[in-house]
């Protein structure tokens, strides 16, 4: 029985050092996330800082959970122990929960994405924030407009235009909107956008289901070792 324990110990402060490093991640990539956001000088900040917010609560409670679960396993303390698994098992079901929602929305993410951009047209009135961040998106991937360069009226900014040899290359449009006429990006930007889109929430969808698998097992392992302690104890008492 103590060489059982023992090798659930171990197992249970194995899992915690993967948690840990799991929490870390977390905390680094707000962290990072914060810094990118803030150096780019975004007018959007505020109604992004609830989501970086949300993160660093996650990552503090994973590092907080991460110690009670470890402390538990090599004091084998009960009490720590039950509160681990407890946050274990409400993890677990918050992140199938949040898995699942995700999933299920995947199908219908084209749709939800042609709304929320119809919804910004024309773009020359958007906020200096969405032009900004369209303008990173057709200097990079060259590209014109969500839907096309029309959605920016007769205001078509310079990271829609081409040079000389993109122009030879077939990659532009010559277009009557600006003055003087000057070739355009001949694609658009949405299937860039939504594709980008698309590989996010796949990424998401494998975090959530990886969380969701870690707290599985770190539920099965503490609620194994909690048994085996009581079990141990009713044997001494009798």
């Amino acid at each position: 029985m103590t060489e059982v324990n023992s090798r659930l110990k171990r197992s249970l402060t194995i899992f915690n050092i993967i948690f840990a490093i799991v929490g870390f991640f977390i905390l680094g990539l707000t962290l990072v996330s914060q810094l990118v956001t803030s150096s780019n000088g975004r007018d959007d900040l505020q109604r992004r800082s609830n989501g970086i917010l949300m993160l660093y609560i996650l990552g503090v409670i994973t590092m907080m959970v991460t110690i009670i679960g470890a402390y538990g396993a090599h004091k084998e303390n009960k009490f720590c122990l039950n509160v681990f698994l407890v946050c274990m098992l409400v993890g677990f079901l918050l992140m199938l929960k949040s898995g699942i929602a995700t999933a299920t929305t995947r199908p219908e993410m084209e749709e939800l994405l042609k709304e929320k951009f119809r919804e910004l047209l024309p773009l020359d009135k958007v906020e200096e924030s969405v032009k900004r961040m369209l303008d990173d998106v057709q200097s990079q991937q060259n590209c014109c407009g969500v839907f096309g360069y029309k959605d920016w009226g007769d205001n078509i900014p310079d990271s829609c235009l081409c040079d000389q040899q993109q122009e030879l290359s077939g990659l532009c449009q010559t277009v009557n909107s600006t003055m003087p006429q000057q070739p355009v990006y001949a694609a658009t930007c949405f299937s860039i956008i939504l594709d980008n889109t698309l590989l996010l929430n796949k990424i998401m969808i494998g975090i959530i289901f990886t969380l969701a698998t870690l707290a599985l097992l770190g539920f099965t392992l503490s609620t194994s070792l909690v048994c085996r302690m009581r079990s141990k104890g009713a044997r001494t008492t009798n």
